[in-house]
């Protein structure tokens, strides 16, 4: 797969996020101490780590969401963050006496993080620019499934006029949620495609979700590749590349921002998932969660030595 002459516009929406990752030997017990052994301040957010994979992958990113009070450093932080990446932010919405969010992440050697986050209930009452604005030239759009309330008739909107809706799923889903039916691709973790459909099992789990909406359905199990459902409704897998890990902090949104870029460059699904899961690999053999994402050029040399 390679890039097109003209990179496509593709819109992020999610809430942008202040990480920041303490390197530890392992996760503290209850009550207790550790020492890091590094600190770094980047950063992040589902959507915002996604944008980061796209503009390095070549695509032409822009972002919607709130973002908290302008007076605050943590939202200055991020812009300025977000302008180094090449990012388009003026469809960023600042929120008056709003606290953008922060998280705190422990990362172990072995690359699995632990995080804390606090997340201002004020976010979510953002109101996004008109719609024509926003899906103008729009080839795609990624969107955190936490997201729904403020973004459902925008991803409705898409789909009319036929833009993919991609929708990044870290956490359990209602059954109710409007995002399953908007959405034209939606792109679980193992654990919370589970949690939704009430099911232990991933195959089953997305048969079951597949009685509810037509959207693609697939889950990411780490090491472990992908699997989904094709258009026949039967199970397919795509694997994971195999690499030492020591960082997946921000991978799986490497993944969601490689896949959407695969779409809206033409590709199918099965060359998508296999991009995407060629540049979260990359993402895992360094440190700093979605700023570790890779460049393009990286991603195909990579690809190139494994048919």
């Amino acid at each position: 797969m390679a890039a097109s002459g003209i990179a496509p516009r593709i819109l992020c929406i999610g809430i942008p996020v202040r990480d920041l990752t303490f390197r530890v030997e392992a996760v503290p017990v209850r009550g207790s101490k550790a020492n890091a052994s590094h600190l770094a301040e980047i950063c992040g957010g589902n959507a915002l780590n996604a944008a980061i994979a796209i503009a390095r992958l070549g695509g032409h990113v822009f972002f919607a969401g709130p973002m908290g009070d302008a007076r605050e450093t943590s939202s200055g932080f991020i812009l300025d963050q977000m302008a180094q990446e090449g990012i388009d932010t003026t469809h960023i919405v600042r929120m008056p006496d709003v606290t953008t969010p922060v998280s705190a992440i422990m990362i172990e050697p072995s690359g699995e993080r632990t995080l804390t986050i606090y997340r201002d209930p004020g976010l979510w009452s953002v109101k996004l620019p008109d719609a024509d604005e926003l899906l103008a030239d729009c080839r795609a759009i990624l969107v955190e499934s936490r997201c729904a309330s403020f973004c459902i008739d925008l991803c409705a909107e898409a789909r009319r006029r036929g833009i993919p809706v991609i929708v990044g799923v870290d956490r359990a889903m209602s059954l109710q949620d409007g995002l399953l039916t908007a959405g034209s691709h939606l792109l679980f973790a193992s654990e919370q495609v589970q949690e939704t459909a009430g099911i232990a099992d991933d195959g089953k789990a997305l048969r079951r979700l597949a009685k509810l909406t037509p959207a693609f359905l697939a889950a990411t199990r780490g090491p472990l590749g992908s699997i989904w459902l094709n258009e026949a409704g039967e199970l397919e897998e795509t694997a994971a590349f195999p690499v030492q890990a020591v960082d997946t902090l921000g991978a799986g949104d490497v993944f969601h921002g490689a896949f959407a870029l695969g779409l809206a460059e033409g590709g199918d699904v099965r060359q998508a998932l296999r991009f995407a899961a060629a540049a979260a690999a990359l993402k895992c053999t360094r440190h700093g969660g979605g700023m570790a994402a890779p460049q393009r050029i990286e991603v195909e040399e990579f690809l190139r030595g494994r048919p």
